[in-house]
């Protein structure tokens, strides 16, 4: 075969390097929405590798090669968002039904609401997430008693938005305690019409009231 010339080799390693580059931005991209997906509703809106659509409108100009791409700072802007206060956020719990049958377990979640006028972040991970089981002035159960993994998880939630837990938490009808972790007979809560009360805290910051149930 005749001898290739140093320009082609040079034109095969480019179109190798290149293949590698957008392999490795697709995988990065993947990687970026498997992590923020859950939390999407609440993110400005973005394309599919993450990041804020470039494709400029038809009726905008676009900058020429003599023109600056970076905006100027405006400002009247707000310098950033704030952390949530316990003046902006709502807390309450959540239960996927209001009264049970023997045997059947709640499921437990929490609402979350941010009822001031600006956006504002907190800590919405299972490290700051506390479910709390009374009845009366006796308290069955802590979601934290026998909880072995936590996670911190920093969210944006916007002005006069409400978001609820995805997944929620099961009570299996026991007593908890940080010493029974591993016991199978556990203490059963009473049924019979037996009441209890369900209150929530996520990110520092407690529901204003406990929901109510009944366990049958």
């Amino acid at each position: 075969m005749p001898r290739q010339s140093a320009a082609v080799y040079r034109r095969r390693r480019l179109a190798v390097l290149l293949i590698a580059v957008l392999v490795l931005a697709a995988v990065g991209g993947g990687v970026w929405l498997a992590i923020a997906q859950p939390w999407s509703a609440s993110a400005p809106a973005a394309d599919d590798r993450g990041v804020a659509d470039p494709t400029p409108d038809a009726d905008e100009p676009t900058a020429t090669a003599d023109e600056s791409t970076t905006p100027s700072p405006d400002p009247s802007e707000t310098p950033g968002i704030v952390a949530c206060t316990d003046a902006d956020v709502s807390v309450a719990a959540v239960t996927d039904a209001d009264a049970y049958p023997a045997g059947v377990l709640p499921q437990l979640s929490i609402s979350l609401t941010n009822t001031s006028g600006q956006d504002c972040t907190m800590n919405v991970g299972s490290s700051t997430q506390t479910f709390t089981v009374t009845s009366g002035a006796d308290v069955w159960w802590r979601s934290t008693d026998c909880q072995s993994e936590s996670s911190d998880l920093i969210v944006t939630l916007e002005a006069g938005k409400s978001v609820t837990s995805a997944a929620p938490v099961v009570w299996d009808r026991t007593r908890s305690s940080a010493e029974t972790c591993d016991e199978k007979n556990r203490p059963r809560a009473p049924g019979g019409d037996a009441s209890y009360h369900i209150a929530v805290s996520i990110g520092g910051f407690a529901s204003e009231k406990a929901k109510q149930i009944i366990l049958r």
